[in-house]
């Protein structure tokens, strides 16, 4: 049976005789409005705990004043018969006034420096310290021994990685491969904003990354990679914020003396109102 808690003390109780137990507790933070992607990430936790925590929270501090926070889709009740069919042991549902108690504007902040000055953190400033921000505050009430996170956001894994190990959590981070509809698409909740026409469209994306790898392993320039892969999405009928290859381990902009598999290709493109984010690592594209 799955336990509910909506309160930190709640939490703490609930888990603590586990831990004195020495049970491995392994910890699953979403958004909610929850599908196949994230079932899939509470299976990877499966296997490497006793233990299965998911969280659900949309979190305010990581939208910017322009972004989808009102209308992000929230479906509480089918997102709890998902975590409890798929295994999870405790759903953590806590309020804004629960992990933000002085109000969002007056609340610690925690800040990711390097890594958050491109791409999505470029385009979307404190984006990523809402992210780190939030993920501190959860991995200070679960405690866990692993947490997993799923590629598609690629930059907020490297992100949460590098804070872990800069502010000493004894937790691995895992990363789980991301979950694809049919057509390629990643699997995000975003995706219910598009109708089915679109949701065929953006299919293209995969394709693009695909191309991108492909090309990169063949020594085309970089630049000439990029260019393709801009007009290949914009002929679909997307408009691309990005399409770069960059560093895996840092995002920065490769040298030319990295090998294949160290580099990684990323995509942010709208269609209609929609922002879609994807990648792959080129030695599996």
């Amino acid at each position: 049976m799955m336990h509910t808690c909506v309160s930190a003390a709640e939490l703490r109780a609930l888990l603590a005789p586990m831990r004195r137990e020495g049970r491995r507790i392994g910890f699953v933070p979403t958004m909610g409005n929850l599908h196949a992607g994230h079932h899939s990430l509470l299976g990877i936790a499966r296997e490497q705990a006793d233990v299965v925590v998911a969280s659900v929270f949309v979190n305010p501090t990581q939208f910017g004043p322009n972004e989808d926070f009102a209308r992000y889709p929230r479906t509480p009740e089918a997102d709890a018969a998902g975590l409890a069919a798929h295994g999870c042991d405790v759903l953590f549902l806590p309020g804004v006034d629960e992990l933000y108690p002085f109000g969002t504007a007056q609340s610690v902040k925690v800040s990711v420096p390097q890594v958050t000055d491109v791409l999505e953190g470029a385009i979307r400033p404190g984006h990523f310290d809402g992210v780190a921000t939030v993920v501190a505050k959860l991995f200070n009430l679960v405690q866990p021994q692993v947490a997993v996170f799923g590629r598609k956001d690629y930059q907020q894994l490297l992100v949460v990685r590098r804070m872990v190990r800069d502010l000493g959590y004894a937790i691995d981070v895992v990363g789980a491969p991301i979950v694809r509809e049919a057509n390629g698409l990643a699997m995000s909740s975003r995706n219910q904003y598009l109708d089915a026409a679109q949701r065929e469209r953006a299919g293209a994306i995969h394709a693009v990354l695909q191309r991108m790898g492909a090309g990169v392993r063949s020594g085309q320039a970089m630049g000439e990679v990029e260019r393709d892969a801009r007009s290949g999405l914009e002929r679909a009928g997307l408009v691309p914020d990005y399409a770069v290859v960059r560093r895996a381990d840092d995002l920065a902009e490769p040298t030319g003396t990295e090998a294949p598999a160290g580099l990684v290709a990323l995509v942010a493109a709208r269609l209609g109102t929609t922002r879609l984010i994807d990648n792959l690592a080129i030695d599996a594209a």
